[in-house]
């Protein structure tokens, strides 16, 4: 894994977005010069050529990302990969256009031309796209992991690795002598007679993930994990691995001296006046080209039920102050007649039929920009939740506090990783994502966020 900008991100992947840029430029000026012609292409053709392509490269990248083709913990099927690639393919055709026509670039070859570049350029995307993400995994080799340990921890590295779309494989797990769990497979755990070194070194291992539930009493071998890493085997512990490559901070795997101690936590004020000025800027170009859509949700509210459009709820912002967030109201007006708090769960009565709609498509968060340039929320954070679900989940789950110091946000890595959460043990598996955004929140980060909030809306993941 290599990190960039705070996020971390797999060589597969950077590697894939090198090439797609690359083969987009590429195609852009070879097009440039049998359109122009060899003879006729200046030096400042082709370096203003360069830039326009350099500009589509971008923009396919942005609406890849957008349709997740470069995130490694998703799994398309064929046709789903196709149904993507076409949506990009028509997508793609709009950005070369503006590129070509729009942008106060100066003209410098025929622009009755600009369809035959718009083709032949948005197909070698697209076969690429289709093709060459096909094949970029079997041309790189994979990692060769070992798990050493058999526990709960182990088990659960395990199931992460064997996820479609790894690029890890799991050789097997390493069995420590001391440890009492033993929850894997007795056909997964090697053959503990040779030495660990020696395993390594047959088995082709250059990964060892250490997640003993238990590593007290001798149960880690440090001379010969540290053999191992002296001879080029990289020995990483769990919590390390999930947040490289789950983007997670494992509650189970962390302690108090891990947030005091660890990298990251950034709330300096640089980083505090970018994401003001990114929050500000982002909410007004994002009220001004939903604006239709709040009115005609505002419209649909009316005419489907009485009662308010908008919604007020009280609830825990930053450092736990309490502010009242604005919604599109989704529910009936009285879904909490007993006035005890309770959570939205998956086919909710008391979501009404334009609600459902708006929710779906997350429209009913959108008053929440208005949040953002007031200044309670961000753009980019945890999700705000009631104070009354607070206090208990502070009291039930360790760290729960954490994440409230950031500002809450309209959408959050945990809205883009994990579905919407309902329970108690859903809102455990969202924690561990909020806390490595907490750790890990760059202006990067808050893009890659809003990217890939773009492709859940599309798509309709996790809503209720």
């Amino acid at each position: 894994m290599i990190k960039v900008f705070n996020h971390f991100f797999h060589r597969r992947t950077l590697l894939q977005l090198f090439l797609d840029l690359a083969v987009i430029t590429l195609a852009f000026l070879i097009t440039l010069v049998a359109v122009t012609g060899a003879d006729a292409v200046s030096s400042e053709h082709l370096l203003k050529g360069l830039a326009r392509g350099v500009l589509m490269g971008m923009g396919f990248l942005a609406v890849n990302a957008t349709l997740g083709f470069y995130d490694s913990g998703s799994f398309f099927s064929a046709t789903q990969v196709w149904a993507r690639a076409l949506v990009s393919f028509l997508v793609m055709g709009m950005v070369v256009v503006a590129v070509l026509l729009l942008l106060p670039l100066p003209a410098f070859f025929g622009r009755s031309w600009a369809v035959v570049v718009v083709m032949l350029a948005t197909s070698v995307l697209l076969l690429y796209q289709v093709l060459g993400a096909a094949l970029l995994p079997r041309a790189v080799p994979r990692n060769r992991a070992l798990i050493y340990g058999t526990g709960t921890r182990a088990q659960a590295v395990g199931q992460r690795m064997r996820r479609p779309g790894s690029h890890t494989e799991l050789v097997g797990f390493f069995a420590s002598p001391n440890e009492r769990e033993h929850l894997v497979s007795q056909w997964d755990v090697l053959d503990a007679q040779q030495s660990l070194q020696a395993l390594v070194r047959d088995q082709r291992i250059n990964e060892i993930v250490v997640a003993l539930s238990e590593r007290r009493g001798g149960s880690m071998p440090m001379r010969e994990l540290l053999d191992c890493k002296l001879s080029g085997v990289r020995v990483i512990d769990v919590a390390t691995y999930f947040e490289q490559n789950a983007g997670q901070i494992r509650l189970d795997a962390m302690s108090a001296g891990f947030l005091i101690f660890g990298e990251g936590f950034n709330q300096g004020f640089w980083r505090t006046g970018t994401k003001r000025v990114f929050d500000i800027f982002s909410a007004l170009v994002l009220i001004v080209l939903s604006s239709p859509l709040m009115l005609l949700a505002t419209l649909a509210i009316k005419a489907e039920s009485p009662g308010p459009v908008l919604y007020r709820q009280e609830r825990v912002g930053l450092f736990g102050s309490v502010f009242n967030v604005v919604k599109f109201r989704s529910m009936r007006t009285d879904a909490e007649k007993d006035g005890v708090p309770r959570w939205a769960t998956a086919g909710d009565s008391r979501i009404t039929r334009v609600g459902r709609i708006i929710r779906k498509l997350r429209i009913d968060e959108l008053p929440q920009l208005f949040s953002v340039l007031g200044g309670s929320m961000s753009m980019v954070g945890p999700r705000p939740e009631r104070p009354y679900f607070v206090d208990q989940l502070t009291q039930e789950i360790p760290f729960y506090a954490v994440r409230h110091s950031v500002k809450p946000g309209v959408t959050g890595w945990a809205q883009v990783s994990y579905q919407y959460g309902s329970s108690k043990e859903d809102t455990v598996e969202k924690l561990q994502y909020d806390l490595y955004y907490v750790k890990n929140h760059s202006l990067f980060l808050d893009l890659v966020i809003l990217f890939q909030t773009v492709g859940v809306v599309l798509t309709g993941k996790g809503a209720q």
